[in-house]
């Protein structure tokens, strides 16, 4: 590699390095990196081909999916050929901030014209670059001066809404020196990558090729994927001249104009040899989807063995480093634990296929019992390490995937409404990523024992995005309870079913804003073949004592798996295998109307006043029903709950105490949503003791005062509701009656998933009402609060309880709703820093509160409210 230092460094070379009694080589390559000028780096054809004017057929038949290659003439007629000089963005887009590029979890972003300021004067040994995946929302013109070459403008995630989509355009600037350290494009996409000016030199490694000096980790635990590597600088001055000459990457030198493509799973690093202007795009086509289908699916093994190949397999080893030339930097660490696997780079490959550019590979420097296999990154070869245990509808999958779990089902489910031509592609991808065939399997034999009707070729993929395979066939819903294992999903479906035999014995006019339940039960897998077991909630099923023996309290009660049995399942926390051969099931008839979520933009503010105070009637309906009777309630193993709490509330308790006694690192969890100022002030904002907010002030009697807990649906999300357009439908602002009959006029609504039902505080079903159906919107807040017609805390003495309010904070509802939104199980957090932004730089929990919550006070404090 033929790198010259600057001639004008010479001098400061020379006094650089001279110190009497101590020399470093390291600190000297340190100070070389810094100084080093790459101008005189010769073109040369490198080991790429270069083309022009590729058809679509010769580019997929020869390249795509199997090498990378240089092309020529895509970018001739585009705008930024001649618009994207430095001197010409600087004068466009000077005052515009972008996102820098650098080797640390924080990220930066600077005005344009700073940072060609830094770029001249800087002598850093890692330089900063522009690498900013928003530059379309920041200088949204800079789009109009370039279009996708016609060979990549298949991209299977644009079915995906933009804000949906993972990050897939990059615009970039980089000065001499800087550039992309080794690295697999995200989810194993393909990309293009056009140059506009300046000279890149790419080096390439095929998929299963671990470059030398690079280690990568990955997760046992979630599948996370992290790579250790140099800098680009660093791997092509001291790992680079080492390496034989058969152990070396394909490379090549990247001209301005010149396009390259990088396929699927292609280790590649880039070093600017000048500074450089680029626009790149990942994108997922037919080439490479089962690949990235594959990548999404939970586990670690498969995800090792994508990018390492042979290496990542269990229990096989590999040789150590000791083969290295001296002075080579490994990058490897000897710490390896139990939960990460390190996958070292080293050892040559031999091409077995060179038509296809290395399409499959032989490890030579492997252990013994590997020497004579051969990777192929063939996805029926990759499959194979597919971890068979996981469901891939409730096993975690990892924060390195391009989009989570619930996203990914969107996509392969848009996929196939909107390209029923793809569709033979599109299953083999979803058997990959959400284990559909399975699914599929469950879904006919519940179908044939309950004689439904044959799903069509639309509704053979599980819809929507919730935690559990759910399939629409005519009029049906069939719902497999799949989340949290055989206990919690058994626990979900016997509570269920008690909820709706209790709205039955009432009369409960909730009764019409629901699903209408069809058909339940178990579905088993034994000896190869799926069974179902037909099970109204009453009595314990055998096949369920087969398989889950469970110890109740309550099974001789008539719904033995029905709210308190639920509750004392809460309370053991027990951890639980989700992978025993036994499924609940669930099928009720499909409500009219469309999910909320998907018809959100498209109603008026006063369709959503309407919808706002529906659901205000219907929740009342909720928390109005009484609980079950419970002669003997469990009693939780927690010190911090006293024998004199309500035994219904003690559970709830419990597992706020719980929370609160490690509610530091649970709001750490949330990786950085919370501002560290908030984080150290949140046990001193929490009531010493979480009984608080239940346990009100003394009576006149001196006697405490506690609420009545309520039925609680705890998933009230707008996913979660249908609602139904009336032929006339007018503004409640204008509609004096609040009666049921009335409101049903004005907008039809229905509530589904009840399979989360507990019992706790009314507040806790405010929280996502709030939050995610009416985003902060303090409008829909007060109209929902004007037709619930419920005081927030109820008791045997609602006068008793008014005092409370007036003289204790713990009793006052905006308070309530923040500790609950603090210790929440899930990151409700997010939502409110996200919809009020201003909240970012909050140095209180009381401003949250305030902002927030406030509107709860005054409804609470409303004596009409309370004397209800």
């Amino acid at each position: 590699l033929g790198l010259n230092l600057c001639s004008e460094n010479s001098e400061l070379e020379q006094k650089a390095r001279h110190f009497d009694g101590f020399n470093s080589l390291y600190l000297y390559r340190r100070w070389y990196r810094c100084f080093t000028t790459l101008s005189s780096y010769s073109f040369d054809n490198g080991h790429v081909e270069r083309k022009d004017d590729l058809s679509l057929d010769h580019f997929r038949s020869q390249y795509d999916g199997k090498g990378p290659v240089l092309l020529g003439k895509l970018a001739d007629s585009w705008p930024a050929r001649t618009k994207w000089s430095m001197q010409q963005l600087v004068h466009d887009y000077g005052e515009v901030t972008f996102r820098i590029s650098q080797r640390s979890p924080k990220k930066i972003i600077m005005k344009l014209k700073d940072y060609v300021s830094y770029m001249e004067l800087q002598h850093d040994e890692d330089p900063l670059y522009i690498f900013d995946d928003k530059f379309g929302e920041s200088a949204p013109a800079l789009l109009e001066d370039y279009r996708v070459p016609h060979l990549f403008q298949e991209d299977l995630f644009d079915v995906l809404d933009y804000e949906q989509r993972p990050a897939f355009r990059w615009f970039i600037i980089g000065p001499e020196r800087s550039g992309a350290s080794w690295h697999v494009d995200p989810g194993l996409t393909s990309a293009w990558n056009t140059l506009l000016c300046g000279r890149k030199r790419w080096a390439l490694y095929p998929p299963g090729r671990v470059p030398g000096g690079v280690t990568v980790h990955v997760s046992a635990e979630d599948g996370d994927v992290d790579i250790e590597t140099p800098t680009s600088l660093q791997w092509w001055l001291d790992i680079y001249p080492h390496l034989a000459e058969h152990e070396k990457p394909l490379e090549c030198t990247q001209l301005p104009g010149e396009t390259i493509f990088v396929p699927s799973g292609w280790w590649h690093c880039v070093l600017n040899l000048e500074t450089t202007v680029a626009v790149t795009q990942n994108f997922v086509n037919q080439s490479n989807f089962e690949h990235v289908c594959l990548d999404m699916a939970p586990g670690h093994c498969h995800k090792g063995v994508c990018r390492a190949g042979l290496l990542a397999v269990p229990g096989k080893s590999v040789g150590d480093m000791e083969n290295h030339p001296p002075g080579t930097i490994t990058w490897n660490h000897n710490d390896m634990t139990s939960t990460e696997e390190r996958l070292k780079g080293l050892g040559s490959v031999t091409a077995s296929n060179s038509e296809s550019q290395c399409s499959s590979f032989e490890f030579s420097d492997v252990d013994k019992s590997l020497e004579n296999q051969v990777f192929s990154y063939d996805i029926g070869f990759l499959s194979q390490f597919l971890e068979k245990e996981k469901d891939h509808y409730t096993s975690v999958w990892s924060p390195t995937n391009p989009i989570g779990q619930r996203e990914a089902r969107e996509w392969l489910r848009r996929l196939w409404v909107l390209k029923p031509e793809l569709r033979g592609l599109i299953w083999k991808g979803a058997c990959l990523a959400i284990n559909v065939d399975k699914w599929y399997a469950c879904l006919e034999e519940i179908r044939a024992c309950h004689s439904l009707p044959a799903p069509s070729e639309d509704e053979k993929l599980p819809v929507g995005t919730g935690s559990n395979p759910v399939f629409i066939v005519s009029d049906n819903v069939i719902k497999i309870n799949a989340e949290g294992g055989l206990g919690y999903s058994a626990h979900g479906l016997g509570t269920e079913l008690e909820f709706y035999d209790l709205l039955r014995k009432v009369g409960s006019p909730l009764i019409n804003h629901i699903p209408e339940i069809i058909a339940s039960g178990f579905l088993v897998y034994e000896d190869g073949v799926y069974r179902t077991v037909p099970w109204n909630g009453k009595g314990m099923p055998d096949v369920l004592a087969k398989y889950y023996p469970l110890e109740l309290s309550y099974a001789n009660s008539c719904f033995p798996l029905g709210l308190w049995s639920k509750q004392q399942f809460g309370m053991d926390g027990s951890a639980e295998s989700s992978n025993r051969p036994i499924w609940p099931y669930m099928v009720t008839r499909k409500c009219k109307g469309d999910i909320f979520a998907h018809v959100r933009d498209t109603l008026s503010k006063a369709d959503l006043l309407n919808l706002a105070s529906s659901l205000g009637v219907q929740m009342r309906n909720i928390h109005l029903l009484p609980l079950p009777h419970g002669e003997s309630l469990p009693e939780p193993e927690d010190n911090n709950v006293k024998d004199s709490d309500p035994p219904e509330w003690k559970q709830v308790i419990s597992t706020l105490n719980r929370r609160k006694n490690n509610i530091k690192k649970h709001l750490a969890n949330w990786g950085g949503t919370v501002p560290t100022v908030l984080i150290e002030k949140a046990e001193e904002y929490l009531p010493p003791d979480m009984s608080s907010l239940i346990k009100l002030v003394k009576d006149d009697d001196g006697d405490s005062v506690y609420t009545f807990p309520s039925w609680i649906h705890s998933d009230i999300m707008d996913d979660n509701i249908l609602t139904q357009r009336a032929p006339e439908m007018g503004s409640l602002t204008d509609t004096k009656s609040t009666g049921d009959g009335d409101l049903e006029k004005l907008n039809e609504i229905h509530i589904i998933d009840f399979s989360d039902l507990s019992i706790g505080d009314p507040l806790c079903d405010l929280i996502p009402l709030h939050l995610d159906v009416f985003r902060g919107d303090i409008d829909l807040l007060r109209e929902y609060l004007r037709s619930y017609q419920l005081p927030f805390l109820r008791g045997k003495s609602n006068n008793d309880i008014y005092k409370s309010v007036q003289s204790s904070k713990f009793s006052t509802a905006a308070y309530r709703a923040m500790c609950y939104c603090i210790l929440h199980d899930d990151n409700v957090l997010a939502a409110i820093f996200g919809l009020w932004k201003e909240l970012r730089n909050a140095t209180s929990w009381e401003e949250i509160e305030h902002l927030v919550w406030d509107d709860l006070n005054r409804y609470q404090q409303s004596s009409p409210t309370l004397s209800s």
